[in-house]
């Protein structure tokens, strides 16, 4: 039985595929995309119970999708990006994200963080 529907959107395909790949391991639903666009089309679709965005992204940037998804819902977000710098994570943690994780990130901090905001609940 599935623990929830992740949806995972980042551009990269080698990061979309090492976070699928251990989300599935842990027994969640995984929808991947590649763009922001495509990112809320499969929100709306999906509904899913967790989202982890990238910052950027063609078509449209994650945190115009984070500030979109926030208009709606309060489906966890967490935040992956390149940007380490304090304004970029206090920016996105304003707009509504919950958590925020800098690449190259090891992937058990990740997985021990969507372990952190599904046990939360915070839908």
């Amino acid at each position: 039985m599935a623990k929830g529907h992740v949806l995972v959107a980042d551009d990269d395909a080698v990061i979309q595929k090492i976070v699928s790949a251990n989300l599935k391991a842990r027994d969640f639903m995984v929808t991947t995309v590649d763009d922001g666009a495509a990112a809320l089309e499969a929100f709306t679709d999906t509904s899913p119970d967790l989202v982890i965005l990238d910052i950027m992204m063609p078509l449209m940037d994650g945190s115009e999708v984070c500030r979109r998804i926030r208009e709606s819902s309060g489906v966890p977000i967490i935040m992956i990006s390149a940007k380490s710098e304090v304004a970029s994570k206090t920016e996105l943690l304003s707009l509504g994200a919950d958590d925020y994780v800098v690449k190259p990130f090891g992937i058990d901090e990740l997985m021990a963080r969507v372990n952190a905001v599904t046990r939360r609940g915070v839908t």
